[in-house]
């Protein structure tokens, strides 16, 4: 670690937290070598736990002491800035006073995501970085043994859902599901029962649904358009949560926390 003290916020060693969109962190040199962001004294030790390698850090001072401990054995660049420089440098305020460049790894395969899950979670085109950051909370806290992010949803290991998930985008196994939608064919293949959650009043009660211990695929989609044709096409059951007529439906980060808390019972009407 090597701690550097910065003043300027055209610094090009700040590149990475300037410069550069998410996306094109997440392209630059993808995939082995792209980058992403993480926030917050918590989120980043989490990220290092997970054996992800740090490029560099920023932060202002009063954090350093926290960090360094977890820091210090990589060779990394290690900037320091006060707040008003933070704030210039990346355009928001940083609350938790810190900022780490990982490098990302490779992802892995579908087959090896799944091959000893019981419960996972299917999200199909959710383009929300907070919804997708909420829902890997959810997974994590709730028991599901992983994820499966469709090719058009939003990515995970974006800044906004790293913070969101505090780190669980880091400790629950995902990969892209590809290709789509023909990896739900697969899925059946392999014993998982495929759940669709809707609000579509045709759809069974989450309140009256019972199963055996089989392996479930919840499947969830976008707030706007739901679900695709492709994909309903291909799901076992349809399941809506029940609920007021105050609402046309709920959050989908809510509903899938529902649904989670619901399936790691292990039977609808627990």
């Amino acid at each position: 670690m090597q701690e550097l003290a910065v003043d300027r916020a055209d610094d090009p060693r700040l590149d990475p937290y300037t410069r550069l969109t998410d996306m094109q962190l997440r392209l630059r040199k993808e995939p082995a070598e792209g980058i992403f962001l993480a926030e917050g004294q918590k989120v980043i030790e989490r990220a290092l736990a997970s054996g992800f390698v740090p490029v560099s850090a920023l932060m202002e001072r009063k954090w350093l002491a926290g960090l360094a401990p977890v820091l210090d054995s990589h060779d990394c660049d290690v900037f320091i800035g006060d707040e008003d420089l933070l704030k210039s440098v990346t355009g928001f305020r940083l609350h938790r006073g810190a900022l780490a460049c990982f490098q990302r790894t490779p992802l892995p395969s579908v087959e090896s995501v799944i091959s000893n899950a019981r419960r996972i979670v299917v999200l199909e085109g959710l383009v929300d970085h907070t919804n997708v950051g909420l829902i890997f909370r959810s997974v994590a806290a709730l028991g599901a043994d992983a994820v499966l992010v469709s090719p058009q949803c939003a990515d995970p290991l974006y800044r906004r859902s790293v913070k969101v998930s505090m780190g669980a985008v880091f400790t629950v196994p995902w990969t892209r599901a590809q290709p789509w939608p023909w990896v739900l064919d697969d899925l059946a293949e392999q014993g998982f029962l495929r759940l669709a959650l809707t609000p579509a009043q045709s759809a069974t009660s989450l309140r009256d649904w019972s199963h055996d211990d089989q392996k479930i695929a919840l499947i969830l989609g976008s707030e706007g358009p739901g679900l695709s044709h492709d994909v309903l096409s291909r799901v076992d059951t349809s399941l809506r949560i029940p609920m007021t007529d105050k609402v046309d439906s709920l959050n989908v980060a809510a509903t899938a926390a529902v649904a989670c808390f619901v399936l790691a019972s292990g039977n609808g009407t627990s």
